[in-house]
């Protein structure tokens, strides 16, 4: 088959690669789309050491079932699919309560950090455990199933905690995933929705997509702003989904005394400049989001209905063959002007 490798930091190759071959528990998924991450751009240039080559990447996709185990039962050659890009055991302790983000053996696809090694969905074949498989609503094309990945990450975050009727909710970055809890937020019933991002144009598409207010923090004082907007209360919520220090405590900042925040992001693995004393007296909550738990139906299907629209972040759809060119172009400076790129295979 052919297969985007990793074979060194910020190499790709397209290379021919063995197919690989379904184990009894496993399904044989054909891809159809698989979109580039944020996560595998990073990986791609080594920063995050979580992507040691060589490695096929990717992790959000969907496609086909072209072959499956002998002990897989309820999955038949055709069958329209994604899969979760979390494999989890399905026996541990978290696994048996449902947290199967949280699996004491959770081995994540395109992933290869020192402990394990877990080829991805830049290829034109990948082997999965049945588990982890889930079927697609008739209607919804390949491209927009392979961002439902994406979409569970924002629609878990938003599930951490409860979303009062009328609630205040501030979103820390209007990127792909802030965008994408944007809207999860306004599903959950969150009355006000306030974006805030560097970029005009993100802030523009999160007026589009559902937030009721902008905020541009390089340009206002977002804490100040959010302060009147909300009569010198402050939000009920803030979600942090960049994973940086000052945006951090941006989030913090803007939230009323008894708030919580959601941290999504996790661009840095640690921050020297944490508000303790604020978080204290203000009896903040923190709440720590990790990928999704089971959402993957109810994600498909907030796609499907169009409640959670993923056209207007998908950037281009793309040959596979091409996917070297695109992991250039999105890890150049202006690179951020762009949201999602789907690769497809074949």
């Amino acid at each position: 088959m052919k297969a985007l490798l990793l074979t060194a930091s910020s190499r790709l190759e397209y290379v021919d690669f063995p197919e690989p071959r379904p184990a009894d528990d496993e399904v044989l998924v054909r891809i159809h789309a698989c979109g580039i991450c944020g996560s595998d751009i990073h990986g791609w240039d080594g920063s995050t050491g979580r992507r040691h080559p060589p490695l096929i990447m990717g992790h959000e996709a969907s496609g086909e079932v072209a072959a499956a185990g002998p002990r897989v039962t309820g999955w038949r050659k055709g069958d329209r699919v994604t899969f979760d890009s979390t494999i989890s055991c399905g026996a541990c302790r978290f696994c048996a309560t449902g947290a199967v983000n949280l699996c004491e053996n959770r081995r994540v696809v395109g992933v290869a950090p020192k402990e394990f090694r877990q080829h991805g969905a830049f290829a034109e074949y990948l082997a999965i455990p049945a588990r982890i498989l889930y079927r697609l609503p008739d209607s919804l094309p390949y491209d927009e199933a392979a961002m439902v990945e994406p979409v569970s990450i924002a629609v878990h975050a938003v599930k951490r905690t409860p979303i009062a009727p009328g609630a205040t909710a501030v979103v820390i970055g209007s990127g792909m995933i802030g965008l994408l809890v944007i809207q999860a937020l306004r599903w959950a019933g969150a009355t006000r929705v306030i974006a805030v991002d560097l970029a005009d144009s993100r802030l523009e598409l999160a007026r589009r997509l559902g937030a009721t207010h902008t905020i541009n923090s390089g340009s206002a004082d977002a804490a100040a702003e959010v302060a009147r907007l909300t009569d010198g209360l402050g939000a009920d919520l803030a979600f942090e989904v960049v994973g940086f220090g000052p945006t951090l405590n941006l989030a913090l900042g803007v939230l009323k005394r008894g708030g919580s925040c959601v941290l999504v992001g996790n661009l840095a693995p640690r921050t020297q400049d944490f508000p303790l004393q604020a978080v204290v007296t203000k009896e903040l909550t923190l709440l720590g989001s990790c990928a999704s738990a089971g959402e993957y139906p109810l994600c498909l299907d907030l796609i499907s209905r169009r409640v959670i629209d993923v056209r207007p972040m998908i950037e281009t759809v793309a040959p596979l063959a091409d996917g070297a060119t695109w992991f250039e172009r999105l890890s150049a400076k202006d690179g951020g002007r762009y949201m999602k790129v789907i690769l497809t295979p074949g």
